[in-house]
């Protein structure tokens, strides 16, 4: 995240990476500072940040000539802070002008929401591969939580219906077995890539890692 930083303060950053051999950057703006409506520093957007990034690959600052792979946030069920869904696209077709490489999408629950999501960036002429973001639930506490820390995140009424009055082994049995048809759903689709965030929870992406035949993800070198 870029949120509150100089460019000078990012530079660095990218340089000790760099040294440190990673290969990857997820460049997100972050959120704005409690009580702030601007973020501060020398960064608007996320934009702004993937320029920065491009710019330090072009100049040759990594080690592997190809520089960072450069990934960018997006949102199938819309931007928080964004609720004109057209305005949306618009900014994140900026990010990819400005040289994004990946997307790697905010979880959804409802595969139908990503594959109308997909249909729009390819409208609109977003043409880099998109990694699906999977949130495996485990605990109807961590559902609640999760609603409240991601904004729009939106249940299908059908999990909702099948997770109601279930709680211990059963919530997690049936949660992992709606997010195991998703896996399954995206790949008959042929998505670029899927994305668990895992929320320290390893178990439950080991148990579906073993029940959906996956295959190396060529979408990210």
């Amino acid at each position: 995240t870029c949120v509150g930083h100089t460019e000078k303060e990012i530079w660095s950053l990218l340089e000790t990476y760099a040294a440190q051999g990673i290969q990857n950057i997820l460049a997100m703006r972050g959120d704005l500072p409690k009580g702030q409506s601007h973020p501060g520093g020398d960064f608007t957007h996320a934009a702004d940040l993937v320029r920065l990034i491009k710019r330090f690959n072009e100049e040759g600052n990594h080690p592997d000539p190809r520089g960072f792979g450069i990934g960018v946030a997006c949102f199938p069920e819309g931007h928080p802070d964004t609720p004109n869904r057209l305005v949306e696209m618009d900014h994140l077709k900026a990010k990819t002008d400005a040289g994004a490489d990946y997307l790697c999408t905010q979880a959804f629950f409802d595969n139908r929401d990503f594959h109308d999501f997909r249909e729009r960036c390819q409208l609109r002429g977003i043409s880099q591969p998109i990694i699906t973001g999977i949130l495996p639930l485990t605990t109807p506490e961590g559902m609640k939580r999760m609603a409240q820390l991601a904004g729009k995140m939106r249940y299908p009424a059908k999990l909702l219906r099948r997770l109601s009055n279930q709680s211990g082994d059963a919530f997690r049995a049936t949660a992992l077995e709606h997010t195991i048809a998703q896996c399954r759903d995206l790949m008959a689709h042929q998505v670029d890539g899927i994305h668990f965030y895992t929320l320290n929870q390893h178990q439950a992406v080991c148990e579906i890692y073993q029940k959906c035949d996956f295959q190396p993800c060529k979408a990210v070198c």
